[in-house]
């Protein structure tokens, strides 16, 4: 399961509570609690020419969402995504969402196609492997779903080749 840790020991300075921040280069996710905690997740996150950092807010929230490839899927790798085109995929175990997804929109933009939702592959976690979304295991994801309401803030920070935990 995830944990609660003191983030003041790990970075100095509290984030504020009820936020989620995504660290690439360490593969974690912080959902940050009152007096500077956070439960913290091992999660996977997206290729380095597919992630995208930035600020965004939960727009959505769905349990064993449907699937289907985006046009950039469709574009760099056909042969995997073609059969998903039209169609695209039930929720369900099998689905590459997993079993719960929180969609990130922007303002003036809206839906960004960026999720942070669970996956039916955990060997995945700690990698950089999706097309953009950053992934936990159903188990946690169905643990931070619960816990995220709508319109969390959510600031995905760049990749740095570091593990530090700066405030970007």
């Amino acid at each position: 399961m995830p944990h609660v840790i003191d983030l003041r020991n790990e970075r100095g300075d509290p984030l504020p509570m009820g936020e989620i921040h995504v660290i690439p280069d360490q593969f974690k996710l912080y959902w940050t609690l009152p007096d500077g905690k956070a439960w913290v997740y091992p999660i996977r996150v997206g290729r380095d020419a597919l992630y995208v950092s930035g600020t965004f807010y939960v727009g959505a929230k769905k349990e064993w969402p449907s699937w289907m490839p985006t046009p950039g899927m469709l574009r760099r790798e056909p042969e995997l995504y073609e059969p998903y085109a039209e169609d695209g995929m039930e929720g369900g175990p099998g689905n590459p969402l997993g079993a719960r997804a929180l969609y990130l929109f922007q303002e003036g933009r809206g839906d960004t196609f960026l999720r942070i939702h669970g996956t039916n592959d955990p060997r995945t976690i700690g990698q950089s492997v999706s097309n953009g979304c950053a992934g936990l295991t159903n188990e946690h994801i169905m643990h931070l779903y619960e816990r995220v309401p709508l319109d969390t803030r959510v600031v995905l920070y760049p990749k740095t080749g570091s593990d530090a935990f700066v405030n970007g």
